[in-house]
């Protein structure tokens, strides 16, 4: 008899004073169809309400922490300290795990992978759907596919638990890239869901402070793929965005 794949999926919330947006991101997780979930939300110690409505589902959460944090991958590698699931998804205060089903369709698509990953649509801060991202998620996904652009958002990346390092502290905004790297550089079964499994609420320290964003970018690309070949991709980069806004005279991540 054929084995059903069914493993624990540990989903990290990580929230600091986003009472407007954590209830939207509990219920996509605690209403999932798909049973073997273990779920974390990480409080930095909100103090605008975000604490009582996290604990108002604490009974469907499985661990609640609130404590000030050093930032934001500080807080998600206290989840991952916690984490004890087979993979692990973050979900952050304002995103939404795409329907009820998108877990169990995830896990559907093939036993055993290292690495899941989908596609993701952005919604504006009145939750007005913006359409898919501008990277198209690449057909095959490897530690080598963000080189022009990061085509795969963290929301849409389900990562086996045993192939995780935490976070490096040294980035403040562009940690979650270096995270995915190192993991896809670890992974040798790679799947492609080819369905969009996370909605992305578009804002974020990374938008606010945009350059310092851009230039940790370029030093994480630079240590993973070299200088040399990091100046002639953002070249690439380059031409592709301005190509872009002259199509569309915009621009989504």
């Amino acid at each position: 008899m054929e084995r059903i794949f069914s493993p624990t999926l540990t989903v990290i919330t990580v929230v600091y004073n986003n009472a407007d947006g954590i209830e939207r991101t509990i219920l996509s997780v605690i209403n999932q169809t798909y049973p073997h979930i273990e779920y974390i939300v990480i409080d930095g110690g909100s103090t605008d309400g975000t604490a009582g409505i996290i604990n108002k589902y604490a009974g469907q959460i499985t661990r609640i922490v609130s404590e000030p944090d050093n930032g934001i991958y500080d807080a998600m590698n206290k989840g991952l300290a916690l984490a004890g699931g087979d993979y692990v998804l973050f979900m952050n205060s304002g995103d939404e795990i795409y329907s009820i089903d998108t877990v169990a369709a995830v896990f559907a698509t093939s036993p055993d992978a290292d690495i899941y990953y989908g596609e993701t649509e952005m919604f504006d801060a009145n939750w007005q759907s913006l359409g898919l991202r501008r990277h198209a998620i690449p057909e095959r996904f490897n530690w080598k596919s963000f080189r022009y652009g990061m085509n795969v958002s963290h929301q849409a990346i389900y990562v086996r638990r045993k192939l995780i390092a935490p976070y490096d502290l040294h980035y403040q905004l562009s940690a979650d890239i270096d995270w995915v790297i190192r993991a896809a550089k670890a992974a040798n079964k790679i799947v492609n869901t080819k369905r969009i499994v996370a909605k992305y609420l578009v804002g974020g320290m990374s938008k606010q402070r945009h350059w310092q964003s851009l230039k940790e970018r370029f030093q994480i690309f630079s240590r993973h793929y070299g200088l040399v070949a990091n100046i002639f991709n953002h070249i690439v980069i380059a031409f592709r965005l301005a190509g872009y806004y002259i199509r569309h005279g915009k621009t989504n991540d």
